[in-house]
């Protein structure tokens, strides 16, 4: 099971890199946003998107136990959304030991 989530999410993570970076080649957010911001769908995503972040983010607080790296993720979860967390989650299965599955990878906090 870990080694198919380390398979998962990595593939996620190169998905949503190539998708942001297309898309903003293609598309600047900054001057398309007064007609963004105007769509009720648009909101609707980004109180989602919000919402997600402050799950992971609690999630993500049990983990860390420094301060430092508590901040430093929650300003890559804002700013990198669904790139952030897989890198996160990437991260907590990789400092798996052998032998250790989903309990330790939600429950074992970092040292």
């Amino acid at each position: 099971m870990i080694n198919f989530l380390k398979i998962l999410f990595s593939i996620l993570f190169v998905w949503m890199c190539y998708v942001v970076i297309s898309t903003s080649i293609s598309s600047n957010l900054f001057t398309n946003w007064d007609f963004l911001g105007g769509i009720p769908w648009m909101r609707a995503t980004l109180w989602d998107f919000y919402t997600n972040v402050t799950v992971i983010f609690v999630w993500l607080c049990y983990k860390e136990n420094k301060l430092y790296l508590k901040i430093i993720w929650l300003i890559l979860l804002v700013t990198l959304g669904s790139i952030a967390s897989c890198a996160y989650v990437l991260i907590q299965l990789f400092k798996l030991k052998p032998g250790e599955g989903l309990k330790e990878l939600f429950s074992k906090q970092n040292g």
